[in-house]
């Protein structure tokens, strides 16, 4: 579980992030939406170290992550993947090399070790076989799969995912949240997502946090977003389905 108490960021003097307190828990999709400039992406940034918020609590199972020493901070990083807008991929690798990555600059796996966890990795993204192929060679969405294929390579208890289905046509999108929700569930993940998608939103959506201009508007159960009385999140929604 992640729980955040009263984080707040502001940048410039003007005030990205106004007091946000929620919790995360695990083997759930937990989604963050919101329109651009709401805070989205601050926050992510702040849960996961690149930011440090000017007050309040980002808590991972009973650790305070900003108040943690550097050996306690690179524990926890090791418990956190992260499926980044662009996949990230190193163009020059294979798509076993670029899963294999963090396991050699985190782990002292044996090489058959790496292979044997890569591999799995593969199966559980549905793309066996793939090893050898580089990033020119595959898909789009094959690239997604790789991206979450090395963000859970090294057996995380977090995931971080920005905008996972961006660049990706409707049919690609949603078998990257059924897959997202498929292993969220089995290795009982605390899965973030920010997104923008409202068809995710529906979907997979256990848990739903609304940003509005630096605050959390409104949080709740995909069954419960059509029906909220919260107008800046029904013309988020309206908005969405027209960009």
């Amino acid at each position: 579980m992640i729980e955040l108490v009263d984080v707040h960021k502001s940048f410039d003097g003007v005030e990205v992030l106004k007091g946000i307190s929620t919790k995360f828990e695990p083997g759930q999709t937990n989604l963050i939406i919101g329109a651009s400039g709401g805070g989205k992406s601050v926050l992510m940034k702040s849960m996961v170290g690149l930011l440090t918020p000017d007050q309040g609590q980002v808590i991972y199972d009973d650790r305070e992550f900003h108040s943690l020493d550097h050996k306690q901070i690179r524990d926890v990083r090791r418990e956190i993947g992260m499926l980044f807008q662009g996949n990230a991929l190193f163009d020059s690798y294979t798509v076993e090399e670029n899963i294999e990555f963090p396991l050699k600059m985190l782990t002292e796996m044996t090489p058959a070790e790496r292979l044997d966890r890569v591999n799995f990795c593969l199966e559980q993204v549905h793309l066996e076989g793939n090893n050898a192929k580089f990033p020119a060679e595959i898909s789009g969405g094959m690239k997604k799969r790789v991206g979450i294929a090395r963000a859970i390579a090294l057996d995380i208890k977090y995931l971080f995912c920005d905008e996972p289905n961006s660049g990706l046509d409707p049919v690609t999108s949603r078998v990257i949240d059924e897959l997202l929700q498929e292993i969220t569930q089995e290795f009982n993940m605390t899965t973030i997502i920010n997104t923008h998608d409202m068809k995710t939103v529906f979907d997979i959506g256990d848990h739903v946090v609304f940003m509005y201009e630096g605050n959390k508007w409104w949080e709740g159960k995909k069954e419960e977003v059509r029906h909220a009385n919260n107008k800046e999140l029904k013309a988020f929604i309206n908005a969405s389905y027209f960009e």
